[in-house]
């Protein structure tokens, strides 16, 4: 497959400091064990809301100062401009000015994932770059969805390795049907693991015969699946998923950290009993609730929620109630 711009011979020395020796597998897992990938996606990723001020600006200062609190969770990296992120309600401006404050915050050895996915070709390189540019290490591509009925695998394959092809950072791919109504086909998941400068993907449908179909097929290439919630954390691992993007991970990081080492270490028992725990908030603050649930939970536990950008409204007084019972029936609050 045609690959015109690989990473420079400046970016390399970069990546390989990141890379950071993780268990690659889960012990007693199924799937064959695989060669140490590229760049090692293993663990958690929290996808990052944006704050904003009361009149709807984006508001540095809270997200440095939830960055900072964030450091002392041992999170893998992070995720900026994902779908918790507002990534849709920002202007081309903020979305760089967001990466570029992340990654002075970030220490170098997190990984920052950025969102660059846009519904042209064109455009999401030319954000992609942008990205790089602000200081993201991987491009975060999501699938574009406007015209759904056109977005043929071929259509798909074809708009990935162009992005792949000029992207000066390695490219995750980004299936998030809920939001998108477009699950990307398992077919052009195989053929674009096949790209020298694709890496992954985060899948967030909760299939999880199409997670652990796609770590197979894609087992003798440099590819890792990322689970896409936190609901099926569990159960991506034990097919074969190296970390999470999870939303949950901005209020409870440290559990999703502790479910991650468990998954590891082998010790299922445990794994399970904390999994069961995180299903109900986490549905809470995707599904039930979504990003206002979130980001008022986050007031819970000491970080800078606040206000979501309209046409997203807050949560009436009763849905924080729900939300509080929510949390505190699992033992968290």
């Amino acid at each position: 497959m045609a690959f015109s711009t690989r990473l420079t011979s400046s970016l390399r020395p970069a990546l390989a400091a990141l890379h950071r020796a993780t268990p690659r597998q889960c012990r007693g897992l199924s799937t064959p064990q695989r060669s140490e990938p590229s760049l090692n996606l293993g663990g958690i990723f929290p996808p990052l809301t944006t704050p904003f001020s009361p009149t709807q600006e984006v508001d540095y200062a809270q997200l440095e100062g939830n960055l900072h609190r964030y450091a002392s969770t041992p999170f893998r990296g992070l995720v900026a401009l994902g779908s918790n992120g507002e990534y849709p309600y920002l202007t081309s401006r903020e979305r760089v000015e967001v990466v570029s404050c992340v990654r002075r915050a970030l220490p170098r050895d997190r990984l920052l994932l950025a969102g660059s996915g846009c519904e042209s070709t064109q455009a999401t390189i030319e954000l992609t770059v942008s990205m790089a540019e602000a200081g993201a290490d991987v491009a975060l591509v999501v699938t574009p969805c406007y015209y759904r009925g056109a977005m043929t695998t071929a259509a798909l394959v074809h708009h990935y390795t162009e992005v792949g092809d000029a992207s000066p950072i390695p490219v995750v791919l980004y299936s998030v049907p809920a939001n998108t109504g477009l699950d990307l086909p398992m077919e052009a998941v195989i053929t674009l693991a096949q790209h020298p400068n694709i890496i992954g993907i985060k899948d967030s449908g909760g299939d999880i015969t199409r997670m652990g179909l796609m770590v197979h097929k894609t087992r003798q290439e440099d590819f890792q699946v990322l689970a896409g919630s936190a609901s099926f954390l569990l159960a991506s691992y034990a097919v074969g998923a190296s970390g999470g993007v999870c939303a949950l991970a901005n209020v409870l990081g440290d559990p999703l950290c502790q479910l991650d080492r468990l998954c590891r270490k082998g010790q299922w028992q445990e794994a399970r009993d904390l999994q069961h725990r995180l299903i109900e908030p986490n549905m809470a603050v995707t599904r039930r609730f979504g990003i206002p649930g979130l980001k008022k939970a986050m007031e819970w536990f000491g970080y800078y929620g606040g206000p979501c950008r309209a046409p997203l409204a807050a949560l009436s007084p009763a849905q924080v109630e729900e939300l509080r019972s929510t949390f505190s029936a699992s033992g968290w609050l």
